[in-house]
């Protein structure tokens, strides 16, 4: 609404004087003109049109009230009652609604045709390429051409290079480096499928799974045990224990089998109380989930509530146990981190140097650590040092995700502005900037190979995962796409890599799991659930995968190849 004029307000002081005869003793009031304000009339008048504004504009479905202001003039407000002025802006919506509706039947216009353009060239690109296909195998020897699988059929899209072939590790070697290789099933082989024997359905939760579950292992005298959580809007975590070996199918929701961690006491739709983040210290004997209501717990392996910390003024976006498991490391939406002394239950040092929500945290070392927010930064902290020792500034949108690779050396980070990047502690800019992705990037991951892990003689790997509904796998060292793993329909939520950095999970809105050979760099085993994918995570032997699904369920899937 445009505010009131200078020559409106006076005509109306003036019709006031002149209505109430007041004019003419107005210097024997007992006011002191000396406390009142410059402009205090329009101040005043200003104020009580805007709550005449809300008096015209609030309904009880919730209108967007900013918008429906714009239709309002200061004098309607005066000389018009309430129903008056609510057809008023009912009417100039509707007429505002055709005007779009007009231009949006102009844009889809043009979106149509600019589709059949864009569908005439990919299926004259096909034809040409089948005609390319028939020519290869018409010059092939007839015995050669009963050597090919098709349920093990992938379709390799190379447009610029054509001579490239995947070598170890799914490494694509050329004359000139890796060339990026487009990867994408064909159809969905049977074959591909985990059958529902191998799989074993969580149920439980009365809300959705929130991209929480993590695997951990106590050692028995016989067997180990599987222990997974999985957070979740209806303010509980619960811990499965799984035996080990084969899984026998079917829902496992009986009472000998789940702890229950309620975060609020009673039934409650109370939803500051939902689980947001979790995570298992190094030894797996202590959990530590993370609310929207600001506060972190510490939970034991048989679900006892062991502390609780209190000192964010918001929700917890992230959690982090350092490797030597005497720290915790919380984020929040208060835009600050804080290191949590996990034996004396305090607080060692809060971190304030965001200017919006805390998003990521991820431990460098037992003592520093990266920080990430919606401010566009990435900060590294150290315990004790009152600035960030390191500040990381080049992304244009929010930083979803920080992860540090295994050795600490190279810091990964991914955002809305749809690139991901790649720093070191040794400059201030960015080493790499990896701009294959269309849309934002939600989430990244190290693969466990290279220098300082248990699988040195394979490459370190990068994977993203974004909303244009891709994975990619990235070249750390020369900053080069090696795949594109083109599998999924919807956008890509989860990643995981095995144990041994041989296989690859991803989980998408669109249901489904796949598990990618990153040697083959192709699907090797895949699972359909009956909701989008939040999480998926692997136990410590590679042979099981946990996913958590948005109808209340967490799979656990037996992994043989």
């Amino acid at each position: 609404m445009s505010s009131i004029t200078s020559e409106e307000l006076n005509y109306l002081v003036f019709r006031y004087l002149q209505e109430s005869g007041y004019e003419a003793g107005i210097n024997k009031c007992n006011i002191d003109g000396n406390l009142v304000p410059p402009r205090a009339l329009i101040t005043f008048v200003q104020k009580g049109l805007q709550y005449l504004e809300m008096e015209a504009n609030l309904s009880n479905s919730d209108v967007d009230m900013d918008e429906d202001f714009s239709f309002l003039q200061p004098m309607d407000l005066i000389t018009k009652d309430v129903c008056e002025l609510r057809q008023m802006v009912k009417e100039k919506k509707k007429n505002l609604n055709g005007d779009r509706d007009k231009e949006n039947d102009v844009d889809r216009g043009h979106e149509i045709e600019h589709g059949r353009v864009k569908e005439k060239e990919r299926l004259d690109r096909e034809k040409e390429r089948e005609r390319d296909k028939e020519r290869v195998e018409n010059e092939k020897e007839p015995e050669k051409q009963h050597e090919s699988h098709p349920d093990k059929e992938m379709l390799t899209v190379q447009e610029e290079k054509v001579n490239s072939k995947p070598e170890e590790n799914g490494v694509l070697q050329g004359e000139k480096g890796p060339e990026p290789m487009d990867i994408a099933t064909t159809s969905a082989s049977e074959s591909f499928e985990i059958p529902n024997s191998d799989v074993t359905i969580l149920e439980g939760h009365t809300s959705e799974c929130n991209h929480a579950c993590r695997f951990v292992h106590v050692h028995g005298v016989q067997q180990v045990l599987f222990w997974h959580l999985g957070g979740s809007g209806d303010s509980t975590a619960r811990i499965w224990t799984i035996a080990d070996g084969t899984s026998k199918g079917g829902a496992q929701n009986g009472p000998l089998n789940v702890l229950v961690l309620k975060h609020v006491k009673g039934r409650t739709n109370e939803k500051s109380k939902d689980v947001t983040t979790l995570d298992w210290n190094g030894e797996g004997t202590l959990l530590a989930t993370g609310s929207y209501d600001g506060q972190a717990r510490i939970w034991s392996t048989n679900g006892d509530l062991k502390c609780t910390l209190s000192k964010h003024k918001g929700p917890i976006f992230s959690l982090k146990w350092n490797k030597k498991g005497d720290y915790l490391l919380t984020g929040s939406c208060d835009k600050t981190a804080i290191v949590w002394d996990v034996k004396t239950e305090e607080w060692k040092q809060q971190f304030e140097f965001h200017s919006g929500p805390t998003l990521d945290v991820d431990w460098r070392n037992n003592v520093s650590f990266a920080t990430s927010s919606t401010d566009n930064m990435i900060y590294v902290c150290k315990i004790g040092e009152n600035r960030p020792i390191k500040t990381f500034a080049g992304h244009q949108g929010e930083v979803n995700c920080v992860k540090w690779d295994p050795t600490g050396s190279l810091l990964a980070s991914c955002s809305d502005d749809v690139t991901a990047k790649i720093w070191n502690m040794k400059q201030d800019k960015y080493v790499h900037d990896l701009r294959e992705h269309s849309k934002e990037i939600y989430t990244i991951r190290w693969s466990p190979t290279g220098s300082g892990t248990n699988n040195p003689n394979q490459q370190l790997i990068l994977a993203s995962a974004s909303f244009d509904s891709t994975v990619k796998l990235w070249d750390v060292e020369l900053g080069k796409l090696l795949y594109s793993l083109n599998g999924h329909r919807e956008p890509v939520y989860s990643l995981a890599f095995s144990p041994t950095g041989e296989y690859l999970a991803s989980g998408s809105l669109d249901k489904s799991m796949h598990i990618w050979s990153l040697k083959e760099g192709k699907i090797v085993k895949t699972y359909t659930g009956n909701g989008g994918i939040f999480e998926v995570c692997w136990n410590k032997e590679g042979d099981k995968i946990a996913a958590c699904f948005a109808n209340h369920t967490v799979c656990v899937l037996d992994f043989r190849m």
